[in-house]
């Protein structure tokens, strides 16, 4: 024992950023355990990306199967169970995204070992320190079992750097797939030029001060002219203008971009616990009294609809006279 599973989402291309964050905790982990990270690749195209993810990992472990093409806790999860005790890992981890929180506690109930979730910090080699009260509290939780399963918060785990050398690589047998009566029925997905939303260096989001999602399409012309994600708050996803896996806070995605745009956003708790690890943030309100302000490093008071179009104007003046 000793060894740390990492469970790795992956493209056609490598690991995604997510993937790399989950790394770094690894590292951290086999280090204190006295062991090496073995990332695991499960799923279609596992086999072609394994070469770019041995460039952050010791060992690279892919499974690939008809069974596994879409993906299923119940299929996967016996999976990862299996392969943590083939390899003597004393820690099993994956990224906090809906997949990751989805897979680990199932794994952590086949191998009936402790979970923590969504952590942000490695205190000691069975010590965790995770955020509590919408991020405005951390506490440090202790997992005594011998195996150990967690998932890692990506905004708090900077991407792994590559390696001196490529890991080694080697496939596995998916063995029996049982989906225990489950059944993948369809992916309701959108799709889009922009950076994906969690992996996003540049995030532009909008909140409920937007009105209509027909307002949205001018945040969409900033964010296309910096390359930008489409992000938004829950009340804005909840009043229907902008899709659902737009949303950005608690009960959304956990993002932590170099820049990060909030307009027409109050900042509401749920809001913030989301973004505010966000390296620089900029925020457009027309409430000098907004929350939002108070964790801002560049806030501009008044309406969007003036200063979001100056704004469009502004950067085509720059990225024009370069």
């Amino acid at each position: 024992m000793g060894n740390v599973l990492a469970f790795c989402e992956f493209t056609s291309s490598g690991p995604k950023s997510s993937a790399l964050s989950n790394l770094t905790f690894a590292r951290q982990a086999a280090a204190a355990h006295g062991g090496e990270v073995i990332a695991l690749l499960i799923g279609p195209g596992a086999a072609a990306a394994a070469g770019a993810v041995a460039a952050f990992a010791a060992k690279v472990v892919t499974v690939e199967d008809p069974g596994l093409d879409n993906y299923l806790a119940e299929t996967y999860a016996p999976i990862v169970a299996r392969l943590a005790g083939e390899h003597g890992a004393s820690v099993v981890t994956a990224t906090a995204t809906s997949v990751g929180k989805d897979l680990i506690p199932r794994a952590a109930a086949l191998l009936d070992a402790g979970c923590a979730s969504d952590i942000s910090k490695l205190a000691a080699k069975n010590q965790f320190v995770r955020p509590i009260l919408a991020g405005n509290a951390y506490s440090t939780v202790e997992i005594s079992s011998p195996v150990i399963c967690v998932t890692v918060r990506q905004s708090e785990f900077a991407p792994a750097e590559a390696l001196g050398a490529a890991g080694a690589v080697s496939s596995a047998p998916a063995g029996a797939i049982d989906a225990a009566g489950a059944t993948f029925d369809h992916l309701e997905s959108q799709k889009s030029d922009r950076p994906d939303l969690g992996d996003a260096k540049v995030v532009v989001s909008g909140g409920r001060g937007m009105k209509t999602g027909e307002n949205f399409k001018v945040l969409e012309q900033l964010a296309d002219l910096l390359g930008a994600a489409m992000g938004a708050s829950r009340a804005a996803t909840d009043a229907g203008m902008v899709p659902a896996d737009w949303q950005v806070g608690q009960t959304g995605k956990i993002v932590a971009p170099n820049l990060y745009f909030a307009v027409a956003i109050s900042g509401a708790i749920q809001h913030l616990a989301g973004m505010k690890g966000s390296k620089t943030i900029v925020a457009i309100n027309k409430d000098k009294e907004a929350p939002i302000f108070q964790i801002a490093d560049y806030g501009i008071v008044g309406e969007w609809e003036k200063a979001v179009p100056e704004l469009i104007e502004e950067i085509k003046k720059v990225k024009a006279s370069r």
